[in-house]
């Protein structure tokens, strides 16, 4: 499984569309694979859940991120998990022994104006997307349980 982090140095960022990089990893089993940090090409609205989907990306974890945001993740087949802080490996550990848990959004609407990477209005693939959602589709509902960690955990014997 591909998973990315919301980057910003060594830490989680608190923004995901503007943060400055993301970590990828991937997992096979309870194990790391692979680590790699990539830029964050831009903050497009419906763009990252397009450029991280190709990659594939199974999971996103953000210390914060807007309900369009998420549903355009949902809509890709991108689980997210927010409510995240703390130090890059320190994250990377829980998930890989099934212990990473979200919370609330650590970021509010209008909140990372200013912050990271800019945001604007873009056409991804013929499609228009204008204040964080495809024109004529409405927000997709939060998804709670976040089955990339869950897979990770180990059981008891």
């Amino acid at each position: 499984m591909k998973i990315a982090i919301s980057t910003e140095g060594e830490l989680v960022s608190a923004h995901f569309g503007r943060c400055p990089s993301f970590t990828t990893l991937e997992i096979e089993g309870n194990k790391l694979v692979k680590k790699e940090v990539i830029d964050n090409p831009g903050h497009h609205p419906g763009f990252l859940p397009e450029f991280l989907k190709e990659r594939g990306i199974k999971c996103i974890i953000a210390g914060g991120m807007g309900q369009r945001a998420q549903g355009l993740f949902t809509e890709a087949g991108i689980e997210t998990i927010v409510g995240i802080e703390g130090e890059i490996d320190g994250v990377i550990k829980k998930v890989l022994d099934g212990t990473l848990e979200g919370g609330e959004s650590l970021c509010n609407p209008g909140v990372g104006r200013g912050y990271g990477v800019e945001r604007t209005d873009a056409t991804i693939k013929g499609k228009e997307y204008k204040g964080g959602r495809e024109h004529g589709k409405e927000d997709a509902k939060e998804q709670n349980n976040h089955d990339c960690v869950k897979n990770n955990k180990q059981e008891d014997v």
